[in-house]
């Protein structure tokens, strides 16, 4: 059950695409939502507020004034109506404030936005947004556009059917159940990591075996590469959303590692949630 959820936002089109998602979540799980501004200081502020000084500069009360003020434009809209939203600001970089608000406020999900194919821009620009994919312990879901998230019906988790990965897999199984969504394993076969059709159906049948999970397929996809396989996987079954599994600071779980696990975020067109993987 989703009881907290976690949106950051630069008040692009994209983060409040990503908000709305989470109002969707939040009516339907009476779910509070916590509204996160990163707010990008000019250094010597930055360096002022992190000194502990007794009051904040008179230009970091004006930077705070603004972005309160945008805070208030977005609660008026129609869609939040009825949701609790607690407004809360961070002063650090975009990776550590969105990792620290997710862990002081124990929120069960953090939702954010994406400019899609192009990478992360604005907010999320560079390499942070595959940071916090990458470092967050609790599942991301990062949205490219507007989207009615109850309207998906088929949902693709690719897993490499590892031990490891079996909790994963039931955080995957939940949230599909909880959008009412088909769930759709995929396993990727590469000429690098080629194995049998028997050797993999062998692998995936032991692993859910014993596990309470609605399976509606179970599939071997051939392609290039993992990410390849996944983004295809996706497009033949008419996919809404796609689920991956991280490995914290190792990267994407073993065959999606390195940029992989950020070029699948980056590059699916549909909404693409990751779960942690835990030691």
């Amino acid at each position: 059950m989703i009881k907290s959820i976690l949106v950051p936002t630069d008040f692009s089109t994209q983060a409040e695409s990503a908000l709305k998602v989470a109002a969707q979540i939040a009516k339907k799980n009476d779910a509070t939502i916590y509204l996160l501004h990163i707010l990008e200081l000019p250094m010597h502020l930055t360096d002022l507020m992190s000194s502990g000084a007794p009051a904040p500069a008179p230009e970091a009360i004006f930077f705070m004034k603004q972005a309160h003020k945008k805070f208030e434009d977005v609660l008026e809209q129609d869609y939040l109506k009825d949701i609790e939203v607690v407004e809360t600001v961070s002063f650090e970089d975009v990776m550590h404030g969105i990792i620290d608000s997710s862990a002081k406020n124990d929120v069960d999900i953090i939702i954010m936005g994406s400019h899609g194919s192009t990478g992360f821009e604005e907010l999320f620009i560079g390499s942070n947004a595959e940071k916090v994919v990458r470092m967050a312990k609790k599942p991301v879901l990062v949205i490219k556009e507007e989207c009615d998230i109850y309207n998906v019906t088929d949902f693709v988790y690719a897993t490499n059917f590892d031990e490891e990965d079996k909790p994963s897999l039931l955080a995957a199984n939940e949230f599909a159940k909880s959008i009412d969504a088909k769930l759709h394993l995929v396993w990727v076969n590469t000429a690098n990591g080629f194995k049998t059709t028997h050797e993999t159906e062998t692998k995936m049948n032991l692993m859910i075996a014993d596990m309470p999970i609605d399976v509606h397929s179970l599939n071997i996809y051939n392609d290039i590469t993992v990410e390849k396989g996944i983004l295809n996987f996706a497009v033949s079954v008419d996919a809404g959303m796609i689920g991956i599994s991280t490995h914290g600071r190792k990267g994407i779980s073993h065959f999606i590692n390195g940029s992989l696990g950020e070029d699948v975020v980056n590059h699916a067109k549909r909404p693409v949630i990751t779960f942690k993987i835990k030691h």
